[in-house]
């Protein structure tokens, strides 16, 4: 079986460096691109780091890949404002996804969130569910969409409500059973681990 090329974005994100770090070790890949602003200071044979302007992504250097990984999200207020957070965690996304299809990628995986969807209000759950509805128009052969809820791990920024959600969540965790249970929160390295491993 000929190894494959991934292309993960959003690799030092929760999930992302989890995802990397699975998809290196991995026999899959004989190499993992990551478009990234700022080095990661990884050394690996299979990696191969690019450091580029995402609003002018170089795609010859990027491409082409099997696989297309997309683990980008950020917050309202890391991002400054709605129109800035829609520009990472959409139009990134899509712009990416679209670019590798029409070179050849055959297979994406998605991290999207538990709750979205395109008819909410919440803008955060809109903007995952219009991704995902982006993503699918997209005729990969292979679509994975991934729908967690709390993310749990160390983040190199901080998030105040989040580090609260998550120093509660494993009581919280205890009463949501049944159709809850998809709200329980879950460490990122079991999601990247999902996403490394899912035919």
């Amino acid at each position: 079986m000929s190894k494959k090329t991934a292309l993960i974005v959003g690799s030092s994100g929760l999930v992302g460096k989890e995802l990397l770090d699975m998809c290196l070790k991995s026999d899959v890949y004989e190499k993992i691109i990551t478009p990234v602003r700022a080095p990661l200071s990884i050394q690996d044979e299979k990696y191969v780091e690019l450091i580029i302007d995402f609003e002018m992504p170089p795609w010859d250097e990027l491409f082409p890949v099997d696989h297309v990984y997309c683990c980008l999200g950020t917050t309202i207020k890391k991002a400054g404002s709605q129109s800035e957070f829609k520009k990472v965690d959409f139009d990134y996304c899509v712009s990416f996804a679209k670019k590798a299809r029409e070179v050849g990628a055959t297979k994406i995986s998605l991290v999207s969130s538990v709750g979205a969807s395109p008819y909410v209000n919440n803008f955060y759950l809109k903007t995952k569910g219009e991704v995902e509805e982006e993503i699918k128009k997209i005729d990969f052969q292979v679509i994975n969409i991934f729908r967690p809820s709390l993310l749990l791990g160390r983040r190199d920024e901080g998030r105040f409500l989040e580090k609260i959600g998550q120093n509660m969540s494993s009581f919280i965790n205890l009463f949501l059973t049944g159709s809850l249970r998809k709200y329980r929160s879950i460490k990122a390295s079991k999601v990247a681990y999902c996403m490394a491993n899912y035919k």
